[in-house]
């Protein structure tokens, strides 16, 4: 049987609620969205610069690649840009009733 003291247990739920707090912050689906738009804009868009000119003639004229490679490059550094500037608060903690004891 183990003994655990009050202060023990409020350490180690503190240390959870903070483990918690950094793990909401790393999986932000922000950064995920932000990340894979941005790389995926970078693969588009060099397809795009290398694209001969039977490409660009088979979508009418329209380097298609390097736009939409372009669109996708801005949407993830919007994603991130907003990641930067409205973090993810951390969870408040529990509030505990005054009557319950």
């Amino acid at each position: 049987m183990s003994d655990y003291s009050e202060r023990d247990v409020q350490r180690e739920v503190s240390e959870l609620q903070q483990k918690s707090a950094t793990a909401a912050r790393i999986f932000d689906l922000r950064r995920i969205i932000g990340g894979l738009f941005v790389l995926y804009g970078l693969i588009v868009g060099i397809t795009g610069l290398v694209d001969d000119q039977a490409a660009i003639d088979k979508a009418q004229g329209v380097n298609i690649n390097l736009w939409t490679g372009l669109g996708m490059l801005l949407l993830g550094i919007f994603f991130l840009v907003w990641l930067k500037l409205r973090p993810t608060p951390p969870p408040l903690p529990p509030v505990e009733e005054e009557g319950a004891e």
